[in-house]
């Protein structure tokens, strides 16, 4: 009995050590792109972009398909197609093409295109949910390097360019009045909207990148009472998801990724029904 005791206390040691250490890379890596997405989802819901995120997002699997058959990282493939189709959709906005029509045709076109393309990779289609939804669980150590790299360079661009930023985005007239250029300042936010993008694909996936853009940036709208508390807000709101849906994922065996979405969705319908009672007091 000594004996049988001795030697399955190691293995169960081992087991809560490999399980806590893939938990905590998982929460590292949501927390990063929280704090990357909470900023920009402010941009993105204060210029009514949603539509532009996906549109970005769904050509993330263009990107996948692209990196597998040439295999190459497959974060590499994400960013390059992402910043593609983020600078295609910023040109043809700047020369005044309809944004609905265009980010429409644009957003499903590449999300089939990519979904074929993957069909022709081999070993590919097992993966597919995993680059649809996010594999948060399956981070690894060189993931979580790319997505917190990922997540400073947006903070960095934002930081930098806040002022400007937040000027273009309530007036642009008074931008380019200010000595500003609209354009350029457009072109930063995509630019930091398909960095966002690639770090954000292993954690929910193409389909749900752009929930976890605005969910949390519309939440914090309703309690901050300044563009600067709103940003700051999102960040926390978008962490508290991704604790939270890995929390209900662990406990009730659902999916990381949707999980996730769905406690920042809740966030979101507890905002609004403060918001109203206080609007009724």
């Amino acid at each position: 009995m000594t004996t049988g005791t001795a030697t399955t206390t190691p293995i169960m040691i081992t087991s809560r050590t490999m399980f806590d250490d893939f938990l905590i890379r998982a929460a590292l890596a949501g927390i990063g792109v929280a704090l990357a997405a909470g900023p920009l989802g402010s941009f993105v819901v204060w210029r009514r972009m949603a539509y532009f995120g996906d549109a970005t997002s769904h050509a993330a699997i263009l990107g996948v398909a692209l990196a597998l058959a040439l295999d190459l990282p497959v974060g590499l493939g994400t960013l390059a197609v992402a910043l593609a189709m983020a600078v295609t959709v910023a040109t043809l906005a700047a020369r005044g093409w309809a944004m609905d029509t265009t980010l429409g045709v644009l957003a499903h076109a590449a999300l089939a295109i990519g979904l074929v393309a993957v069909s022709f990779v081999p070993g590919a289609r097992g993966d597919l949910s995993a680059w649809l939804f996010g594999d948060i669980l399956a981070v690894s150590k060189a993931d979580l390097a790319f997505i917190w790299g990922g997540a400073a360079l947006v903070l960095g661009l934002i930081l930098w360019r806040w002022s400007a930023l937040l000027t273009a985005t309530l007036n642009e007239d008074l931008a380019a009045a200010s000595g500003l250029n609209p354009n350029r300042e457009r072109l930063i936010l995509t630019l930091a909207l398909a960095l966002t993008v690639a770090v954000a694909l292993k954690v929910v996936g193409a389909l749900l990148i752009a929930a976890m853009l605005i969910i949390p940036a519309a939440t914090a709208r309703g309690l901050a009472r300044s563009p600067e508390t709103m940003a700051a807000l999102a960040a926390v709101v978008g962490g508290a998801a991704v604790l939270g849906g890995l929390g209900l994922s662990l406990g009730a065996d659902t999916p990381a990724g949707p999980s996730i979405i769905a406690v920042a969705a809740l966030a979101f319908a507890l905002s609004v029904s403060l918001g109203a009672l206080r609007r009724g007091g």
